[in-house]
């Protein structure tokens, strides 16, 4: 049996480098992916040109001679997905990149900016000789900015940025004014911290836990807790390709796998529900298989396809807090989790919010909590709106020492 996997990517960029157009780059990405299946193992090729598929695959059965062993049936199914709302050309590209840039300039001329404005387009396959068809395909356009305050002597200051799949410059223009409009504004960091940040980087531990195969053999924190209430009552977290946040990913696995209503809860109302495994991991230690293959170009199919998303509470920001402020964490890194889930997060810039907008900016100080106190008795919730990053924002209760 025979199977072949496809990436496309079409990417068109305009660098910004000190408030200037410094560059405008192209680049196409074509990644091919054979396997041959025969006898128990796999035999893999992988190509970065477009190749006559017969070549491909006579390639990929020529490392069969590696015995790289997959047993398992490939799969069938035809779906199609894409997500494409609009497609900027180059030349409107450029236009929205100058625009965008004067009106920053001419509102906030104290601010040196950096970074890039862009259009990705992706198309991912994989088809084989069982009738295998599925197709996803998407567009977005992407911005992303680091500022500094021409007074500052930091190398930056702070960052902001979204992604749109129908770009509206209105919410760019927004979402700079409430980072740069609300800089100079000062404020001390308020005894009760609540957080608000997107909640992708507050995963990775997680991601590490549910790993099915760690759970079988005792290395995750989660072991032997499945059917245990290990969380808030308010926290939901699901594999989700189906959210449209969800930018360029595909709703198969690597190993052709689609799961109903692209949707499979892992953790529900705060029970641990299951971890997510491959065809291998669960027949290896008689788990449940919940079509999570990822795999190199070159490789077999290994254990750890997940999109990890928090389910939204039906309450905005605003109304999760309740009156209350918030903390929103603009840059830091060089902390997060250890092996025991504590967690430890430097920060350089924050603001404090009403939810909605920022209010002030606050001095540099240090996150400090634990997993499960981070999505247990201090879970608060992720809101319905998109407030601030025009994207999803949860609301968690941290401690915080002051740098």
């Amino acid at each position: 049996m025979r199977e072949k996997f496809i990436y496309k990517a079409r990417n068109s960029t305009v660098k910004i480098e000190e408030n200037k157009i410094t560059a405008f780059e192209k680049k196409d990405l074509d990644d091919y992916s054979y396997r041959v299946l025969r006898d128990g193992y796999v035999g893999a090729y992988y190509c970065r040109e477009k190749i006559d598929d017969d070549e491909g695959y006579r390639r990929a059965e020529e490392n069969l001679r590696f015995k790289r062993p997959y047993k398992f049936e490939l799969e069938t199914g035809v779906r199609y997905r894409d997500q494409t709302e609009k497609v900027l050309t180059d030349s409107e590209l450029m236009a929205l990149a100058k625009e965008a840039l004067e009106h920053i300039n001419n509102k906030h001329p104290e601010y040196i900016l950096s970074g890039s404005l862009s259009v990705c387009r992706t198309k991912q396959g994989q088809v084989n000789d069982k009738g295998l068809d599925l197709w996803n395909s998407d567009c977005t356009v992407n911005s992303g900015f680091s500022f500094k305050h021409k007074d500052s002597k930091d190398i930056f200051d702070g960052y902001f940025g979204l992604g749109q799949r129908d770009f509206k410059p209105g919410k760019l223009y927004d979402m700079t004014e409430n980072f740069l409009g609300n800089y100079s504004t000062r404020a001390d960091v308020p005894g009760e911290i609540i957080v608000q940040m997107p909640y992708y980087g507050l995963l990775d531990m997680l991601y590490g836990c549910l790993n099915g195969e760690n759970i079988a053999l005792g290395t995750s924190l989660l072991s032997g807790r499945i059917g245990e209430k290990i969380f808030s009552e308010d926290f939901t977290l699901l594999h989700d390709v189906s959210d449209g946040e969800a930018w360029h990913t595909r709703f198969f696995d690597r190993e052709g796998v689609t799961l109903p209503g692209d949707k499979l809860a892992y953790i529900e109302n705060g029970v641990l529900l299951r971890g997510y495994a491959d065809k291998k991991t669960a027949e290896k230690y008689g788990i449940e298989h919940t079509g999570s293959a990822y795999c190199s170009f070159n490789d077999i199919p290994e254990n750890g396809f997940v999109n990890l998303r928090i389910k939204q509470s039906g309450r905005t920001v605003k109304e999760l807090l309740d009156g209350r402020l918030s903390v929103v964490p603009v840059a830091y890194g060089g902390g997060g989790f250890n092996e025991k889930g504590d967690y430890t997060m430097p920060v350089r810039l924050a603001y404090l919010s009403d939810g909605e907008r920022f209010l002030e900016r606050l001095p540099e100080f240090t996150l400090v909590s634990n997993m499960f106190d981070m999505f247990g008795k201090d879970f608060i919730g992720v809101g319905s709106d998109y407030p601030i990053f025009n994207d999803k924002s949860v609301l968690v209760r941290l401690k915080t020492s002051v740098q």
